[in-house]
């Protein structure tokens, strides 16, 4: 009834109102739109093309060669094996860095602090450098100081296991500190009056972590693991900038066999159907995190 006795001027000033909001979001979902979901989209239907005959229609040769494709075994093998070992090595000094470093009769945490989160914000070309050259076979300083031990030199970047632990020393030099820093800002959220309860009740160090840390940071714990599993089996540099993904693909990941087939050997369609595989496992795994995290609460 009161819309029917505003003016023509009055109406477009009430649609006016209404659309300024979406006027103020339409260009970033513009942005969105053409570089984001346009290209999701047009990489799914591409994994669904042959590569030898792109108007075929619809085909699922890209996911049965997937399937059978030893190399991408090998590059999940590979990208798991990073998980598994450096995921709780990582999160694990993490933890036990930001409890050393929240400790008030800690000296010049501040300074402790910078050092250990300079790594993260360290360049990656720079770092592999750094890493290449502390790992070098005959030049390397790690080889100089074992070899002054009577230690024979390890060949870090040329052999298979030696090449896998490099990699992981590498990344989790890299993002240890990252983490730490998340640590930190949740510890220093929980209440200093559940310790000082707990003292009173004769609890000690490890009775308290376990018992007041541990749940309280369960929230932290989580998004840590989670993000840590989703960049580790998105991981890229480290292979591609250290090892060079060898020796032999001994350390080739999912992240770098797509840059390889898609940038270098050509096959889109391949690639597409790579990427939307890693999609899936990191989806997969994700949610197992989830599911064990809801289950510890219960």
């Amino acid at each position: 009834m009161g819309s029917q006795l505003l003016t023509p001027a009055e109406r477009r000033h009430q649609w006016r109102r209404r659309l300024t909001p979406y006027m103020f979001l339409l260009p970033a979902l513009l942005i969105f739109g053409i570089f984001m979901l346009y290209p999701i989209i047009a990489s799914l239907q591409l994994s669904f093309e042959s590569q030898l005959n792109p108007d075929s229609g619809f085909s699922i040769d890209n996911y049965r060669r997937l399937f059978g494709d030893t190399v991408f075994r090998k590059a999940l093998i590979n990208t798991v094996f990073l998980l598994v070992f450096q995921v709780p090595l990582q999160l694990g000094l993490a933890m036990v860095l930001a409890v050393l470093l929240n400790s008030a009769v800690l000296k010049f945490r501040t300074a402790f602090r910078l050092i250990y989160f300079l790594p993260a914000i360290t360049a990656l070309f720079a770092v592999a450098l750094i890493f290449r050259l502390l790992l070098n076979d005959e030049k390397g300083l790690i080889n100089y100081v074992l070899n002054g031990l009577g230690i024979q030199s390890i060949p870090w970047l040329t052999n298979a296991w030696p090449a896998k632990f490099s990699l992981v020393m590498a990344i989790t030099w890299r993002w240890t500190g990252y983490n730490m820093v998340i640590y930190l800002a949740s510890l220093q959220s929980i209440p200093t009056e559940l310790y000082e309860a707990a003292e009173l009740d004769g609890a000690g160090a490890w009775a308290k972590f376990w018992a007041i840390t541990v749940p309280m940071m369960r929230p932290t714990i989580l998004l840590t693991t989670v993000l840590s599993t989703i960049g580790t089996l998105q991981i890229f540099d480290e292979p591609y900038l250290l090892t060079r993904s060898g020796p032999s693909n001994e350390t080739l990941s999912m992240a770098t066999l797509l840059y390889r087939t898609a940038f270098q050997n050509a096959e889109f369609n391949y690639a597409s159907a790579i990427a939307y595989a890693m999609v899936l496992i990191i989806a997969v795994f994700s949610l197992l995190q989830f599911r064990i995290a809801q289950r510890g609460e219960d």
